[in-house]
């Protein structure tokens, strides 16, 4: 008997921690960013991009800096990668969809070590609202396949 007392009390608890564990777990877009393909003078990089948001996401315009093995700027491009286009497709709810950034460089591209960071500006989420990419974007690098 003394047990049941003691699971009621128990109960509650969990309750309120697996409802505090669900407010504060951030969903997010998430980017996986893959290694650039260099051919000449254009580099592509792809991004992975996965919403794990409860709304579609509208719009997102992110901007996309080539670095050489010193950490020197290479080429950049700045694009919207969803929505904005022609085509506007918004990337709905637990779903997925890949973007590939060209950049373009006046000079053929010879370093081979190459590396790339991408940050989000801008993210508008279904009816027209604006979040902060800082917190509701998650960017981080593939592994080249060896």
């Amino acid at each position: 008997f003394d047990l049941i007392k003691s699971m009621n009390r128990i109960h509650p608890i969990a309750v309120f921690l697996i409802c505090l564990w669900a407010f504060t777990s951030k969903a997010q877009l998430v980017v996986s960013v893959s290694p650039p393909k260099i051919t000449a003078q254009k580099a592509v990089v792809s991004l992975a991009m996965t919403n794990h948001l409860a709304e579609s996401v509208e719009s997102a315009r992110a901007i996309c800096f080539l670095l050489d093995e010193n950490g020197r700027m290479v080429g950049q491009s700045a694009k919207w990668v969803i929505g904005e286009g022609k085509d506007h497709q918004s990337l709905q709810p637990k779903t997925g969809t890949t973007y590939n950034f060209v950049i373009t460089n006046p000079k053929s591209i010879v370093s081979t070590n190459l590396s790339v960071k991408v940050s989000f500006s801008r993210l508008v989420l279904e009816g027209g609202k604006q979040v902060d990419p800082a917190k509701n974007v998650s960017v981080s690098a593939t592994q080249s396949s060896p």
